[in-house]
């Protein structure tokens, strides 16, 4: 249960970077409450998680599933560039997830 926990968690980093997209430097209300929203669900579920897995495998699993949403969801939805390059790196932090995944513990 703490790695979904952790999964979800790691959801919602996705959801408050990609919100921060939208709150236009927090100019705008709706977009900014949703993002501080989001960021204390994350932050909250990311304690909870950490009370089974080890910090530094939660941590890093933690920013690796909001970096690979985040970039993901850029290509998808703002048109940024999906290079052979790019996706490749995202290949390695999801072989990294995996990784801290099969030798974490839980």
């Amino acid at each position: 249960m703490p790695w979904i926990i952790l999964f979800v968690a790691g959801l919602f980093e996705t959801g408050w970077a990609v919100g921060l997209k939208y709150t236009e430097g927090f100019t705008r209300a709706g977009p900014t409450v949703l993002t501080v929203v989001s960021m204390a669900i994350s932050l909250g579920l990311l304690g909870l998680a950490l009370r089974s897995i080890p910090l530094g495998t939660g941590y890093a699993v933690w920013t690796g599933i909001g970096t690979v949403g985040t970039v993901l969801f850029g290509i998808i939805f703002f048109s940024e560039p999906a290079t052979p390059a790019r996706l490749a790196c995202v290949g390695l932090i999801l072989a990294g997830i995996l990784g801290l995944k099969l030798v974490g513990t839980s």
